[in-house]
């Protein structure tokens, strides 16, 4: 007898899914793909990446994501596994070759004997269903947000998110590219050259820069008018509107790269592209989300020197994404106040990110399971990074124009670091979060002990 449903085939649908059902809880998990397709996605698999492949920093003790890497690997997540077997090259970063990603997921999904998968759009909650997470994603049906948006008497919030350009490598020039990580830094594959780097000099950045201005922008709906962009994934002609340099002191920094065309001088400015499949067949544009005219954007980037040539296997392309007021509407135990049948996870909850939606997920199939044994649902402390997450998103502090939020070492408890205080500030700072990933991974294990055991 199924014993919760979850509504999203995505990141944080599926770990909610695998978590309950490796506890041998039976779980319908309905994904409306292919029946009902987005503006985003381009296949039927499950847990599908949509906007990049990389899921940020590895790094488990001098980076929060990497800390949140880390917690999600010691709960067992079935996305983290799923990244680990699937990577590419990326540096200091964990990026993956998204098709075998999905497929991977998709697999263990379908082959579990206690998830039964159902391609079917939900447009509303029945009354006799009794344990729900929704885990709609970004990309939330029309039908459904209806419901959301009545039964929480509370407006929805949108925001928007692009989707970089994706590159077929063996059509950019390397007699004008090079490979190179930044600082020359070793990533987990051994190599100083995961990325592929295009120079640019000052008159062809600045030219750059203004052709984006003027490029023709797509038009927007009616409703979309008034909708924020969400601040971590802007797309490149609106960072370029803030200023001639902005572009250059973000996607397109330079810094920490030598161009061996030019004597081993460091560009003007720069466009990285990271790899996005296994192969090595395709590379993506880092932080360039767009949403300019596809016939627009092949003309302006063909002017990159190294891209006369550019083959694209995907332009770049913008999607509304939608939200929920979390820290009005869930409690701690991400559940609707006002049906505690209802349980949220993923981007919907107003957390940013693979990793974050993921982890949200984990927790509410988690959390779930303790509430279908009987126990209590209290979520890890705050000084985890999952803790501090669910913290973020459901505190009730009379929060105003809530926003998302990636993981951040700013939501973790404060560490107390007056034993330190006198020493220079770089290695003060490193030896914090050093201090704060030991301290999570150390209080993650009694909280799994306590509410698990």
């Amino acid at each position: 007898m199924t014993q919760v449903k979850i509504i999203g085939g995505g990141l944080a649908g599926c770990e909610a899914a695998w978590q309950l059902a490796e506890r041998n809880i039976k779980v319908d998990l309905y994904e409306m793909r292919p029946e009902k397709r987005t503006p985003a996605h381009q296949t039927q698999g499950l847990a599908e990446l949509v906007c990049s492949n990389s899921f940020r920093s590895d790094d488990k003790l001098s980076n929060a994501v990497g800390i949140l890497h880390e917690e999600l690997r010691i709960c067992g997540s079935l996305i983290m596994k799923a990244a680990d077997e699937h990577k590419v090259p990326a540096g200091s970063a964990l990026a993956v070759d998204r098709n075998l990603f999905s497929a991977e997921v998709t697999n263990c999904i379908r082959n579990h004997q206690n998830i039964n998968v159902i391609q079917k759009e939900v447009i509303n909650i029945p009354d006799d269903w009794e344990n729900i997470i929704i885990a709609t994603g970004p990309l939330t049906s029309e039908a459904l947000s209806e419901f959301i948006l009545k039964k929480s008497s509370d407006d929805s919030l949108y925001f928007f998110d692009a989707i970089a350009p994706i590159v077929y490598t063996d059509s950019i020039d390397m007699s004008a590219a090079w490979f190179q990580s930044r600082y020359n830094k070793v990533g987990p594959s051994g190599s100083l050259n995961d990325y592929i780097n295009c120079p640019l000099n000052e008159k062809q950045y600045l030219q750059f820069v203004d052709e984006l201005i003027e490029a023709d922008k797509a038009s927007f709906n009616e409703w979309e008018k008034d909708t924020p962009y969400f601040d971590s994934c802007l797309p490149i002609e609106v960072i370029a509107r803030s200023g001639p340099q902005t572009l250059r002191h973000g996607p397109m920094k330079p810094f920490g790269l030598n161009n061996p065309h030019n004597d081993g001088n460091e560009p003007y400015a720069v466009i990285q592209f990271r790899q996005d499949d296994i192969s090595g067949q395709l590379f993506n544009m880092v932080g360039f989300q767009t949403k300019i005219k596809y016939g627009h954007q092949t003309d302006i980037f063909r002017k990159i020197p190294g891209l006369c040539d550019a083959k694209f296997a995907r332009l770049g392309g913008i999607h509304r994404n939608t939200y929920i007021n979390s820290p009005k509407l869930l409690s701690s135990d991400l559940s609707l106040i006002s049906d505690q049948r209802i349980k949220f996870a993923g981007q919907i909850t107003g957390v940013e990110g693979y990793v974050e939606s993921a982890s949200t997920g984990l927790l509410s199939g988690l959390l779930m399971y303790n509430k279908l044994k009987v126990r209590e649902q209290k979520p890890p402390p705050k000084t985890t990074a999952m803790g501090s997450l669910i913290s973020y998103i459901t505190r009730k502090d009379h929060v105003k124009d809530f926003q998302p939020m990636n993981i951040n070492f700013g939501l973790f408890e404060n560490m107390d670091i007056r034993d330190i205080r006198k020493k220079p500030k770089r290695i003060r700072d490193m030896e914090k979060k050093i201090r704060i990933a030991q301290r999570a991974e150390s209080d993650l294990n009694k909280w799994l002990k306590s509410s698990f055991a």
